[in-house]
């Protein structure tokens, strides 16, 4: 029986003990402490993924866990996630005001986001509880710095130095405060005591570096510069700040150099192995830049910021295929890829297909909508499309999303100049000197509104400081010497327009002022010798040789403007312009064929300029082959679905030879909208109401038209003819002869003589 007792008593007590531990299993505070403990220890082996989910379940088990919230708050500072730590200070400080640590974390998190004034109430706070803190010291040191109680911050950082005088935070800390209040000898013994207590504190070496790079003490400043790539050799901070001295001083062959050299010492940092393709591009040397970062492109295929700066690069170049094929990688991988969305948008626009880059570029719209570079794009994609109402607004929003986005300030303004709105141009052209007080583009923009409004002195005032800013920039000069011509004074535009030649041989706008100005004194050879003293000096601008053709064209030397316009196409098989004036030459000179073989090479190479559809279209209708016009009309709507001048000439094609009257009327009814100040938009109209029997429509469309062009006798004989359908017989008469008495040719003129005797009571 004693055995039995003694067998039943330990069977209890293990029970008992199993219920206990099942018991202690499911109890939620227990559970959320072992998350804990085991967040705490894969945050400690540097597994932070492991870490933060464990310290997730803790919070899930209990959100007012403040323990883990801050645990998880340290696993996102070292991962650099700094709105999750943000956040979960936030609610660590919510749940334990007295948690000092956590206090001081989040004023340094508020520090860095330019919340002064917040950064400095939680570290006041944290400072109560634990006075002693040096980190804080510092922290409320540089807050008060920054809100201007510079004596103040001052002695925080003299405390902080008391508290700790062996670290070196506390001397920089103090040194910036004295640079503030402009104590350039205190700051430089500061950092020199900085460098004392710790010859490898990076900051010391490169702030005093920078103190005497401001000074043009270049020697010192190279000194520290090389001591702080000495103490920390794998950052790159230090060779940058020694590359920019050397530029500083002209010595671009060192600082190439020691970029060279960070990109070997730093084979595994982009910031290192980027910097001289980096530098490359700030100095302009887009060869030099394409070709290094072809180079990091194929050594380091798989960082993004490369690949991204090689495609930029390869479109600036005009390499538009390899950039695409670069680009759709990227999105291959990612599809939802922002920045690569919106290149797939910008290389669509600079291969012509405007309409289908608006659809890609609102799907980045669509994706981000507080992304304003997208909005921007998309305003591009729509102005070339002709939307310009569509593309305002998006570069408004723009504009309201990133105030200080250039781009986007500049299209208004050019938008605005374009349009002659001035109030948009004033508020454009003062936003831009706002974001850019450096920049003479705004000053341009404003000096022009201010003379469009006949205030010429604050015009003059805005272009001579936008030549002050920019000496070497023609536009100053260029607009400086068109009001010169509105005041009136010749001399000095001609003086002003040849200084913008000197500072830009190419400059076509500094040319075509010199042009204008012998034209408008009666001048011609002047001109033309302006033109080929430039061409001299500049013999591979197509434009230079397109205006010569003009120039030789006005002058009734059609040959030699034909031999000057093809050198253009030559030169630049884009310049769609020159294409068109030597289609024109050619025509008038009987060479038709050729004219044709000219328009379809350039087709070939602007496979998406409607213009050059448009041009050979009516050359084939001119010439009776009205069913290939017809094609050629139809592929450039393709292009172009709302191009009114494509849209006229089809639906005026259609109701001639009996194409579908609905699609005739909707096209006319397109070109209109697009043309509406135009009489042959009108007529067209007109006569697309007369098609499809709409004859009262028909008659007030042609008043318009007429009211435009009075001498048109075509426009004339369709007014007769729709008035005759209407039964106002007497207006039918007026109207046809008087497109007789405009002497129309001689098939024209029996064909109204005989509306003319159809018309009752003739």
């Amino acid at each position: 029986m004693s055995a039995l007792r003694t067998w039943i008593r330990l069977m209890v007590v293990i029970l008992l003990a199993g219920s206990l531990l099942a018991g202690c299993s499911r109890d939620p505070n227990v559970r959320k402490q072992k998350f804990l403990q085991s967040g705490e220890q894969y945050a400690k082996a540097t597994k932070y993924p492991e870490a933060v989910l464990q310290f997730e379940n803790a919070i899930r088990l209990d959100p007012r866990f403040a323990d883990a919230h801050y645990q998880l708050a340290q696993v996102y500072l070292r991962q650099f996630i700094w709105n999750g730590a943000y956040q979960e200070l936030l609610r660590t400080v919510d749940l334990q005001p007295q948690n000092a640590d956590a206090l001081i974390d989040l004023a340094k998190l508020l520090l860095a986001g330019r919340k002064f004034q917040d950064a400095r109430d939680r570290v006041a706070a944290a400072l109560a509880m634990r006075p002693e803190r040096f980190d804080a010291q510092l922290v409320l040191a540089s807050a008060d710095e920054a809100l201007g109680n510079t004596d103040l911050a001052s002695e925080e950082a003299q405390e902080a130095i008391h508290t700790a005088p062996g670290r070196p935070e506390g001397y920089v800390t103090l040194a910036l405060v004295q640079l503030k209040k402009q104590k350039l000898n205190d700051a430089e013994t500061s950092f020199q005591k900085a460098i004392s207590a710790n010859e490898s504190y990076l900051p010391g070496h490169l702030l005093l570096g920078d103190l005497y790079h401001l000074q043009k003490r270049w020697p010192e400043a190279e000194q520290q510069y090389t001591a702080a790539i000495a103490a920390v050799p794998d950052n790159p901070a230090p060779r940058a700040a020694l590359a920019r001295l050397y530029v500083a001083v002209g010595r671009n062959v060192d600082a190439e150099r020691t970029l060279a050299e960070a990109k070997s010492a730093m084979t595994n940092d982009p910031h290192g192995y980027r910097m001289l393709g980096d530098y490359y591009i700030g100095v302009g040397d887009s060869e030099k830049a394409l070709a290094e970062f072809t180079s990091l492109s194929q050594a380091h295929p798989q960082e993004l910021g490369v690949r991204r700066t090689y495609i930029q690069l390869l479109l600036l170049q005009n390499h538009t295929e390899e950039a695409n094929t670069l680009n759709e990688q990227i999105l291959k991988k990612n599809p939802e890829d922002l920045e690569a969305m919106i290149v797939r948008g910008q290389i669509l626009v600079r291969n012509g297909h405007s309409d289908e880059a608006v659809v890609a570029l609102q799907n980045a719209v669509k994706n981000a909508p507080d992304n304003a570079v997208a909005h921007f794009n998309l305003g591009v994609a729509y102005s070339q499309t002709g939307v310009l109402e569509q593309a305002e607004s998006e570069w408004r929003t723009a504009v309201r999303l990133t105030p200080s986005l250039p781009e986007a300030q500049q299209a208004l303004a050019s938008l605005a100049f374009q349009r002659g709105d001035w109030g948009l141009l004033a508020d454009a052209s003062n936003q831009l000197i706002l974001r850019q007080p450096r920049s003479p583009l705004g000053y341009l923009y404003r000096g022009t509104e201010r003379a469009a409004r006949g205030d010429q002195a604050a015009g003059e005032t805005n272009f001579g400081k936008a030549i002050e800013l920019a000496p070497d920039d023609p536009a100053g000069y260029i607009q400086m010497a068109k009001l010169r011509l509105q005041q009136r004074r010749p001399g000095e535009a001609e003086k002003l327009y040849r200084q913008a030649l000197v500072r830009d041989p190419n400059s076509i706008n500094a040319l075509n002022g010199l042009v204008y100005m012998e034209l408008q004194n009666k001048q011609p050879s002047k001109a033309l010798g302006a033109v080929r003293e430039q061409i001299a000096k500049s013999p591979n601008n197509s434009e230079f040789y397109a205006l010569l053709g003009d120039l030789l064209q006005n002058g009734k030397d059609e040959r030699g403007a034909e031999t000057a316009v093809r050198k253009a196409v030559d030169l630049n098989p884009h310049n769609v312009n020159a294409f068109l004036r030597l289609a024109q030459l050619q025509v008038r000179l009987g060479a038709v064929d050729r004219a044709v073989a000219d328009y379809q090479q350039a087709m070939q190479k602007n496979p998406r300029d409607v213009r050059l559809h448009l041009g050979l279209g009516s050359l084939e209708e001119n010439r009776g082959n009205w069913q290939q016009a017809q094609t050629l009309y139809q592929q450039a709507l393709q292009i172009k679905p709302d191009d009114p001048a494509v849209a006229n000439n089809l639906a005026y094609l259609l109701t001639e030879h009996g194409g579908d009257k609905s699609v005739a009327l909707s096209l006319a009814q397109t070109a209109r909208r697009g043309l509406p100040n135009l009489g042959t938009t009108a007529d067209t109209l007109g006569w697309a109401y007369y098609y499809n029997s709409l004859f009262a429509s028909a008659v007030s469309t042609l008043q318009m038209a007429i009211k435009d062009a009075p001498e048109n006798p075509t426009f004339h004989y369709h007014l007769g003819l729709a008035y005759q359908k209407t039964g106002d017989y007497a207006h039918a008469k007026e109207q046809l002869k008087r497109a007789l008495e405009l002497r129309p040719v001689p098939r024209d003129a029996g064909e109204i003589r005989k509306a003319l005797g159809e018309t009752t009571g003739s």
